[in-house]
C-alpha cells in the first residue's frame, strides 16, 4: 500500500522524475503570480540586508574599532555565526514542517525572525565592543536562519512541479539582487556605518511585511498533528536516508560552491584595500562598480537561465556550468593585482551566480526525498550554504595570515571544481 501511495506522488517532468510534489500540475494550471512575486522578495527580506551588513558594513566597523585585528575579527564573527546557523537552520526547518497554527507553519518563523534581525542590527549599530558585536550577531544569525529555513520551502508547499523552474527563477533573480544590489547599497554607507546598519534594519522589516502579505499563507490547524514518537523524530529531525543519493550530491555541490565564492566575498573590502592597495574611498567606488557588474549581469543571466533551462529540459547542466564559471573567474585576480582584474572576476562570477541562482532552486526541489519534510531537507541545503560560509571565512582568514590574499583565489578555484563535479554526478535529473 505504501508503495502504491508513493507511486501516486511520482510526477514525470522534462527534467526527470519528481517524487515530492505536494501540489499537482492539474491543480495549478496557471502560474501563481502572487506566490512568484513573494518568492522574488523572499531573499531580499533576509539575505540582502543581513548579508550586505556582514560582508561590507561590519568589516568597515571592525576596521574602525580595531584596525590591527580586523581580519581575524571578521573571520571569528563569520565562524561563530555560521556554527549558530548550522544548528538553527536545520532546527527551524524541521520545526516549521511540524508547526500547526492559525497563521500557518512558515509565517511565524519569518515574522519573528525579521523582528529579531532588526533589533540585533540596531543594537550592533550602537555597540563599540567587537566581542559584544559578535555576541549580538549570534542572535542575528539564528534569526536569519529561521527565516531562510521557513521561507524557501514555500515553493515546495505551494507550487506544482511544472512551475517550479519559473518560480525558482523569480527567487533566483531576487537572490541575485539581494547579493549584489544590497552590497552596492551598503558600499554607499562606508562613510556612515551606523546609519547604513539602521537602513538595513528598516529594509528587512518592510520587505518581509510585503512578502508575508503577498504569499498569503493560511492557517494549517486542519493538518494532522505530528506525534513526537521515535518514527516522527527520525523523519522530521534526522538526516534523510531513503532515496537521498542525489539530494546529498546537490548538498555537497552547493557546499563547495559556497566555500569557493565566500572566501573571495568575505574580504572584498580588504582585497581592494590591502591586496590591490586602494584607500577606503577608492575601495568604496570599486566595490560599487564590482557590485553593479555583479548585479546587472547576474540579474540578466538569472532571468535567462530559468526559461532556457525549461526550454532545453536541463537543470543540472546549467548549475554545473555556473559552478565552473565561478572557479574560472578567480584566475584574474590571482595573477593581476589591479582593480580591473576584480571587475573581470565580477563579469564571469555574475554569469555564474545568475545562472546558478536561477536554476539551483529547481534542482534542489527535484531531488528532495519527501515533500512532508521539505523544510528540514531544504534546511540541510541551507546548512550547506551556512557551513560553506563558515569554512570559507575560517580558511580565508588563515590563508590571508599565512600566505597573503592571492592564495585565497587558488583555494576558490579548487573548491568550485569539486562542487561542479559533485553536481554533475546527480542522476535523477538532467
Amino acid at each position: 500500500m505504501a508503495k502504491k501511495d508513493e507511486e501516486k506522488d511520482v510526477v514525470k517532468t522534462t527534467v526527470g522524475v519528481v517524487t515530492n510534489a505536494k501540489v499537482k500540475d492539474e491543480q495549478q494550471p496557471k502560474l501563481p503570480w502572487m506566490i512568484s512575486s513573494a518568492m522574488f522578495l523572499a531573499p531580499l527580506c533576509w539575505y540582502g540586508p543581513i548579508g550586505s551588513t556582514r560582508s561590507v558594513l561590519i568589516p568597515q566597523l571592525f576596521a574602525q574599532l580595531d584596525p590591527a585585528h580586523k581580519v581575524w575579527a571578521v573571520g571569528i564573527l563569520a565562524t561563530i555565526a555560521s556554527i549558530t546557523g548550522a544548528v538553527t537552520n536545520l532546527l527551524f526547518g524541521a520545526l516549521s514542517d511540524v508547526t500547526r497554527t492559525r497563521f500557518g507553519k512558515r509565517k511565524p518563523y519569518i515574522v519573528l525572525g525579521t523582528i529579531a534581525i532588526a533589533i540585533s542590527l540596531v543594537l550592533i549599530a550602537n555597540t563599540k565592543s567587537i566581542v559584544a558585536i559578535i555576541g549580538i550577531w549570534i542572535v542575528a544569525a539564528a534569526a536569519e536562519n529561521a527565516i531562510a529555513a521557513a521561507i524557501y520551502p514555500q515553493i515546495s508547499d505551494r507550487v506544482a512541479p511544472k512551475w517550479r523552474g519559473t518560480v525558482s527563477t523569480f527567487y533566483g533573480v531576487g537572490f541575485t539582487i539581494a547579493q549584489q544590489g544590497f552590497a552596492l547599497l551598503a558600499a554607499q554607507f562606508l562613510g556612515n556605518v551606523k546609519f547604513g546598519i539602521y537602513f538595513m534594519a528598516g529594509c528587512t522589516v518592510i520587505l518581509a511585511f510585503i512578502h508575508v502579505l503577498l504569499i498569503n499563507e493560511k492557517g494549517n490547524l486542519d493538518e494532522p498533528k505530528v506525534k513526537f514518537d521515535k518514527d516522527s523524530l527520525k523523519k522530521y529531525f534526522f538526516f534523510p536516508t531513503h532515496d537521498a543519493r542525489d539530494f546529498y550530491l546537490a548538498l555537497f555541490g552547493k557546499f563547495f560552491m559556497v566555500v569557493g565564492s565566500t572566501i573571495v566575498t568575505t574580504f572584498l573590502l580588504f582585497i581592494f584595500t590591502d591586496y590591490i592597495g586602494q584607500n577606503t574611498g577608492q575601495a568604496g567606488v570599486s566595490i560599487s562598480i564590482f557590485s553593479s557588474i555583479m548585479l546587472f549581469i547576474g540579474v540578466f543571466f538569472a532571468l535567462v537561465g530559468g526559461p532556457l533551462a525549461d526550454k532545453l529540459g536541463r537543470v543540472k547542466a546549467p548549475v554545473v556550468i555556473a559552478t565552473f564559471a565561478l572557479g574560472a573567474a578567480a584566475l584574474f585576480p590571482l595573477f593581476v593585482k589591479e582593480p580591473w582584474a576584480m571587475f573581470a572576476y565580477a563579469v564571469i562570477a555574475a554569469f555564474g551566480n545568475g545562472l546558478y541562482n536561477s536554476v539551483d532552486g529547481a534542482l534542489n526541489m527535484d531531488v528532495l526525498p519527501s515533500s512532508d519534510t521539505a523544510g528540514k531537507n531544504l534546511g540541510l541545503i541551507n546548512l550547506a550554504n551556512t557551513l560553506g560560509q563558515m569554512l570559507g571565512a575560517m580558511v580565508a582568514s588563515a590563508i590571508v595570515e599565512a600566505f597573503g590574499y592571492g592564495a585565497i583565489f587558488i583555494f576558490a578555484i579548487g573548491m568550485e571544481i569539486i562542487g561542479g563535479i559533485a553536481i554533475a554526478m546527480i542522476k535523477r535529473v538532467k
